[in-house]
C-alpha cells in the first residue's frame, strides 16, 4: 500500500520540487550552497563545484586566458619567433582571426546569453556535467586546429558544429519553453554565427583563405549587430541606474531602424564577394554607424565618466559606431584601410565590450558588490588606448608599432582581469 501511495504522490512531489527550484533561482541566476543540497546526491560531485554552476564561470575564464595566449602567440609570429605557425593547421592569419573572433568573442557572448537566459526565463540554464562536457569539447577544438591531418580537421569541424548546436539548442529550449519572444532573435543570430564559423574553417582548410577572411569579416559585422541588440538593452539601463544625474532617453525609432540598416549592410557586404554589384555597402555601413552614435548620445555618455564599469561600456559602444563609419569611408579613400577600420570593432567593441561586461557580470552573478578592483580601471583604459593605437598608427605609416602596442595593451588588460577574477569565478556565491 505504501508503494501505491508513493507512486500516486510522485507527480505532486515533482511539482513541489520544481516549484521550489524555480523559487530558488535568484535574479543573479545561481543557486546558493544551501539550496544545492536539494539536488540529487549523485549530482553533488565534481560537476557541481561552483565553476560549473553557469556557463559564464568556465567560459569567461577559459576565453580570456585563450585570448591572452592567442595574442601573445600572434605577436611572436609577427616578429619571426614562431615560424611553425605557418606550417600547421589553419593558415596563420586565419588561426589568429578564428581564435579571437570565435574562440574568444563568440564563446563569451554565448556564455553571457546562456547565463542571462536563466534570469529571462526562470529556467535552469546549462550546468554541471553538460557544461563540463562542452568545455572539454571547446578545449579539444583549440588543440585540433593546429593539425594538418585531414581526419583531425574533420573532427575539429564536427566538434565545433556540435558545440554550437548544443549551445543554440539549450538557449532555444529555454526561451521557447518560457515563451520569451523578445529573446527569440538570438536563435537565428547565433545560427548565422555558427554557419559563418563552420564555413570559415572549411574554406581555410580547403585552401581558400581569401574566402575565409571574407566570412570572418561578415561574422565581425554580425557580431556588431549582436552588440547593438544587447548593448541597446544593458547600456542605457546600467547608465540610468549607476550614473549620477544621468539623462537617459529612449530611442524607439532608432532601435527599430538599426537592425534593418545593419542587416542590409551585412547582406550587401557578404554578397559583393560573390557577385559584382553596382553599389558597395558603404552607405549602409556608415548609416548603421551613425545610428549607433545617435543612440549613444541619447544615453548621456558624459554622465558615466566617474564610473569605470559604465564609461568602459560606453567607450566600447562608441568604437562600434566609429568603426562602422570608418568602414564606410574606407570604400571612398585609400587613407583608411578596411582592415584598420575593422579593428576599431574587433579591439574596441568586441574586446572592450567583453572586458566591461565580464567584469560586471562576474561580480553580479556571484553575489558580489559591483565594485571591481581599482586595477580594472587600468585594464579598461588600456583597451581604449589599444583601440586608438591600432587604428591611428597605421594612418601614420607605423603598422608594426600599432600591432605591438595594441597587443601588449590587450594582454595586460585581460591578464589583470584573470588575476582578480579567476578565484571569483571558481568560488561559491558570496551571498
Amino acid at each position: 500500500m505504501s508503494k501505491t501511495f508513493h507512486s500516486i504522490n510522485e507527480p505532486a512531489k515533482q511539482q513541489v520540487s520544481k516549484a521550489r527550484l524555480n523559487q530558488q533561482l535568484h535574479s543573479t541566476g545561481e543557486l546558493s550552497d544551501a539550496e544545492k543540497t536539494h539536488l540529487p546526491p549523485k549530482l553533488l560531485s565534481f560537476t557541481q563545484q561552483p565553476l560549473w554552476d553557469l556557463a559564464f564561470r568556465p567560459w569567461f575564464l577559459a576565453g580570456t586566458i585563450s585570448s591572452v595566449l592567442s595574442v601573445g602567440i600572434w605577436l611572436l609570429f609577427l616578429h619571426g619567433y614562431l615560424p611553425a605557425l605557418a606550417s600547421s593547421g589553419l593558415t596563420p592569419v586565419a588561426w589568429h582571426i578564428h581564435e579571437m573572433l570565435f574562440g574568444f568573442g563568440a564563446t563569451i557572448a554565448v556564455a553571457f546569453l546562456l547565463t542571462a537566459a536563466q534570469t529571462w526565463t526562470n529556467k535552469r540554464s546549462i550546468n554541471g556535467g553538460s557544461l563540463l562536457t562542452l568545455t572539454l569539447i571547446w578545449l579539444m577544438i583549440r588543440a585540433l586546429l593546429w593539425s594538418d591531418d585531414t581526419k583531425i580537421q574533420v573532427l575539429a569541424l564536427v566538434l565545433q558544429a556540435g558545440w554550437w548546436l548544443a549551445c543554440i539548442g539549450f538557449l532555444a529550449s529555454m526561451v521557447i519553453r518560457a515563451k520569451s519572444k523578445r529573446n527569440y532573435q538570438f536563435i537565428p543570430l547565433l545560427s548565422v554565427m555558427m554557419l559563418l564559423n563552420l564555413s570559415f574553417l572549411i574554406a581555410d582548410f580547403s585552401g581558400h583563405t581569401e574566402l575565409a577572411l571574407h566570412l570572418a569579416r561578415t561574422a565581425i559585422l554580425t557580431f556588431g549587430l549582436l552588440v547593438g541588440i544587447v548593448g541597446g538593452r544593458v547600456i542605457p539601463f546600467f547608465t540610468g541606474r549607476g550614473a549620477d544625474n544621468a539623462q537617459v532617453k529612449a530611442t524607439p525609432i532608432l532601435d527599430k531602424l538599426l537592425p534593418v540598416v545593419t542587416i542590409i549592410g551585412i547582406g550587401i557586404f557578404f554578397t559583393g564577394h560573390f557577385i559584382a554589384l553596382p553599389f558597395t555597402p558603404a552607405f549602409a555601413l556608415t548609416s548603421a554607424g551613425i545610428i549607433h552614435l545617435l543612440r549613444l548620445w541619447h544615453w548621456d555618455p558624459l554622465s558615466t565618466r566617474k564610473v569605470p564599469l559604465l564609461w568602459s561600456l560606453q567607450s566600447a559602444y562608441l568604437a562600434l559606431g566609429l568603426g562602422l563609419v570608418a568602414l564606410g569611408v574606407s570604400y571612398h579613400t585609400d587613407l583608411i584601410r578596411f582592415a584598420d577600420a575593422l579593428h576599431l570593432i574587433t579591439v574596441g567593441t568586441i574586446g572592450g565590450m567583453i572586458l566591461a561586461m565580464i567584469a560586471r557580470v562576474s561580480l553580479g552573478h556571484t553575489g558580489r558588490p559591483l565594485k571591481p578592483h581599482p586595477s580594472l580601471n587600468i585594464a579598461f583604459a588600456l583597451m581604449f588606448i589599444g583601440t586608438l593605437v591600432r587604428f591611428i598608427l597605421p594612418l601614420l605609416q607605423m603598422p608594426i608599432m600599432a600591432w605591438d602596442i595594441s597587443a601588449i595593451c590587450w594582454i595586460t588588460a585581460f591578464s589583470i582581469f584573470i588575476w582578480h577574477y579567476a578565484r571569483i569565478l571558481m568560488s561559491a556565491r558570496a551571498s
